[in-house]
């Protein structure tokens, strides 16, 4: 799975450009994603079943792209197709295939909270790249999109990282092995792992959450960190949940984060006391996710944990899945 943007060609298959009438449409759902997965900063991430968003892309007779509407976000995100994620990741894969001649409206529907840890400007990127790839009638392999996703990623947040893009693409658990260059990895894991996810309604800023990273760190920290990714990796491999909840521990940036969370701790210890395998921030949080056995545990832990910032006086939303391998997928 090695790709870069100059590595894409246009592909032979793709409707000639004089195609593509007006009145086409489609509507795409990707997925949220747990990026980082604890100890796995940058390199690993995973989808689940809920939440997402949506994007309903439509042919038009103008060559161009347009934004006609935008709902969820409460007047956040812009219009304007050159500043938002989803148009110029669109305009960057029309470009490279040769199709800049073509006519695109988009709908985004976020149905997912912004600025959540869940990955929701990757979710809308890949919805409206899968999009037009199916629209042109596209079947080369979905890694060529993630190029394009990451330049997604690089104007939400200054950073093109690809653990919450690869995921919400492929579906599953993800490694990005190397970023230069490209080089993604597919991972198994237990078909019977719950996430349990919590997102408190407190504002941890992406840009901001990266500039808080130490930039050096210790030898023996690095030490340790590796050893816990190489653990979560075999973990998943050998289907071992009790390998993977001993290795999802973080030296490095959750001593950091956990801070613009809070009772990050508080909560940390009231999951692993009803049966979490493990507990974690989300990507760059504040939503925090646990890994259980089954729903029923999984369940128990997003009331237990909304009840306790209730009592704080912090809104939240909650939501449960097992890890979605199915990626994005085609609405209508």
């Amino acid at each position: 799975m090695e790709n870069t943007i100059d590595d894409l060609k246009k592909p032979a298959h793709l409707a000639p450009p004089s195609g593509g009438r007006g009145g086409e449409s489609i509507h795409v759902f990707a997925p949220a994603t747990v990026a980082n997965v604890v100890c796995g900063f940058d390199v690993l991430g995973f989808a689940v079943d809920e939440p997402g968003d949506e994007v309903i892309m439509r042919v038009t007779g103008k060559p161009g792209i347009t934004i006609s509407k935008i709902t969820g976000d409460d007047g956040r995100l812009p219009l304007d197709p050159a500043k938002n994620t989803v148009s110029v990741s669109v305009q960057h894969y029309l470009q490279s295939v040769g199709r800049s001649d073509i006519g695109l409206d988009i709908e985004l529907h976020k149905k997912m909270p912004i600025g959540s840890g869940l990955g929701s400007s990757s979710a809308s990127t890949v919805a409206g790249l899968f999009a037009i790839k199916t629209l042109l009638g596209d079947d080369s392999d979905p890694i060529k999109l993630l190029p394009f996703a990451m330049k997604g990623e690089e104007m939400a947040c200054g950073h093109g990282h690809a653990d919450n893009v690869a995921p919400a693409l492929f579906g599953g658990f993800v490694l990005i092995r190397s970023y230069e260059p490209l080089d993604v990895v597919r991972l198994p894991h237990p078909k019977n792992l719950w996430c349990a996810i919590v997102f408190p309604d407190v504002d941890v800023p992406t840009r901001e959450a990266r500039q808080i990273i130490r930039k050096n760190i210790q030898m023996k920290d690095a030490v340790t960190q590796w050893g816990n990714i190489a653990g979560l990796v075999s973990g998943l491999f050998m289907q071992d949940i009790d390998l993977i909840g001993r290795s999802m521990k973080d030296v490095l940036v959750e001593p950091v984060r956990s801070m613009l969370i809070p009772d990050f701790y508080k909560m940390r210890e009231m999951a692993m006391e009803l049966g979490a395998v493990s507990f974690g921030i989300s990507g760059s949080g504040p939503s925090v996710f646990a890994f259980t056995r089954d729903e029923a545990t999984a369940r128990s832990i997003t009331q237990k944990l909304q009840q306790h910032l209730t009592g704080l006086k912090i809104g939240s939303n909650s939501y449960v899945s097992t890890i979605n391998d199915a990626g994005p997928k085609v609405l209508g």
